[in-house]
């Protein structure tokens, strides 16, 4: 059997899943299968739940015929849980509980939403680690993200209050043995409260060893993709560690930084819609029906 061609480490929302249905599209259900069949090692790196990945990556992979024989790997909670799955079915996840937040502060958390903004968001019940709250689907963007100002200033203050050090962007409240050990981390549709330990960086490292506790031959060329620019983290994580790698940005209006390697992108095309330009590109050479290149048109 030959080697892969390409690892694929992918995160979900934006590339994989709209961040307007918070589904994945049954034509990227479709490629992912197919190149996971072929031996291509595709591994989700993303803040995403084990729960989420079960229901909108898994099971739809399942239903389109992934066999029992093919395993995939998913790091979920920015590197805090981890598992792998196949046709048939789920391992149990493993979480790292030195990465986990505070119970009492993720139970402030949740009474807050509750009693103040659970006509915009809605407490993640399915995380293990991280504390994430996340806009409704039904709730236009624009209103969330500003009424998501409010909530993060709420979120700090309780960090305050239980003498946590925090920061977010570029605000840093240290505890009183000044110290930051959280971050409050926005994105467009959320708001993840998380370690300072976790990070795509830290996904990189557990997908690898995923790949090596499982007897995978890990591929010496990469393809990272993700919406943000700290999914960029990633593709710099496999660069330091002597691997070839391209990054493929799907939301590249945000800003595209200098980097040692190329970032590549689809025009016009932004999320699920890029993201599945790829996959299908990808899926067209493992079929031995493209050229080896990552040309999308």
């Amino acid at each position: 059997m030959t080697s892969p061609r390409f690892g694929l480490l992918l995160d979900v929302d934006g590339p994989v899943a709209s961040p307007v249905s918070r589904s994945v599209p049954p034509g990227i259900i479709a490629h992912l299968v197919q190149l996971a069949s072929a031996g291509w090692p595709v591994i989700f790196n993303t803040g995403r739940s084990d729960d989420f990945i079960r229901k909108q990556v898994m099971e739809p992979m399942i239903a389109a015929g992934l066999s029992a024989e093919t395993t995939l790997h998913a790091v979920c909670e920015k590197g805090a849980v981890w598992f792998s799955f196949t046709g048939a079915g789920p391992g149990e996840p493993r979480v790292d509980s030195a990465l986990a937040l505070p119970q009492a502060y993720a139970d402030a958390v949740r009474e807050l939403v509750a009693s103040k903004y659970r006509g915009h968001m809605f407490y993640d019940e399915t995380k293990r680690a991280m504390v994430s709250v996340e806009q409704h689907v039904e709730v236009a963007n624009a209103e969330y993200l500003r009424e998501q100002q409010d909530f993060d200033a709420d979120a700090l203050a309780l960090m305050r209050k239980s003498d946590l050090g925090v920061c977010r962007l570029d605000h840093h409240a240290p505890d009183s043995d000044d110290s930051i050990d959280y971050r409050i981390d926005p994105t467009i549709i959320s708001t993840d409260i998380e370690a300072l330990g976790v990070g795509k960086d830290l996904g990189a490292r557990r997908a690898l060893s995923l790949l090596q506790d499982a007897g995978t031959e890990i591929p010496h060329i990469w393809r990272t993709v993700g919406d943000s620019r700290t999914d960029y983290a990633m593709a710099d994580e496999l660069h330091a560690l002597g691997y070839d790698v391209a990054h493929v940005d799907v939301r590249p209006a945000d800003g595209v930084p200098s980097k040692p390697y190329p970032v590549l992108t689809a025009g016009d095309r932004i999320h699920e819609d890029a993201g599945g330009a790829y996959f299908a590109r990808w899926a067209a050479m493992a079929a031995g029906e493209a050229a080896n290149d990552d040309g999308v048109s």
